[in-house]
């Protein structure tokens, strides 16, 4: 027995690669599904009224001005 080409009739293939190799089938289903959400969600979540998180900072901000000078900790 011939497995069905996918060129040759597409819907026919994945409806048999679900039934014969429904891990492999639907492995690629969810794996698509990742690129597609990239380019959807946000534009989805901006229409809801959520908006853009601020970024996480990457340095410690460094304060402006002298800095106190410690004492009372044996720091002499």
């Amino acid at each position: 027995m011939s497995t069905p080409r996918f060129f040759s009739q597409p819907l026919r293939y994945l409806h048999w690669a679900s039934l014969e190799k429904p891990a492999i089938f639907w492995s690629i289903v969810v794996g698509s599904i990742g690129p597609v959400m990239v380019v959807t969600v946000p534009g989805i979540r901006a229409r809801l009224g959520d908006p853009k998180r601020p970024e996480i900072p990457l340095t410690y901000p460094i304060p402006t001005g002298p800095r106190k000078q410690l004492s009372g900790y044996d720091d002499e």
